[in-house]
């Protein structure tokens, strides 16, 4: 395993992670994360490799925003109304540190628990 079957357009295809968006959702506009809502989407996390882990929640972020049909630089708008586009990015970032799920943050194999890729990404 390795970051080249990450990038999109490989062959092994990233999840959207269905089980992270209500997290994302929810923990954007400050609520409460229901258990059961949290271990699904520490789940499916679980499941993708930890060199893939940033980028599937970086899928599923833009994916939300383009359902939304949000633009660069709105806020306030589509999927997270109550929520700054800088508070969405850090918030998808550390996910996988609520889940205590290690990431690798790059080719050398040194770990970390937050996504800095997700959170500095400027698209998503």
């Amino acid at each position: 395993s390795g970051p080249w079957m990450c990038y999109p357009g490989q062959a092994f295809q990233v999840p959207a992670l269905p089980g992270c968006r209500p997290v994302l959702k929810l923990q954007c506009n400050g609520s409460k994360v229901p258990e059961a809502v949290l271990r699904d989407c520490c789940q499916q996390l679980a499941d993708i490799s930890e060199w893939c882990r940033c980028g599937a929640l970086y899928s599923m972020l833009d994916s939300m925003y383009k359902e939304h049909g949000v633009q660069e630089g709105q806020a306030g708008t589509g999927a997270f109304p109550r929520c700054r586009r800088e508070v969405v990015k850090l918030t998808a970032a550390s996910i996988t540190a609520v889940c205590r799920l290690p990431i690798v943050v790059d080719a050398s194999g040194d770990g970390a628990y937050v996504c800095k890729d997700v959170a500095a990404y400027p698209d998503a």
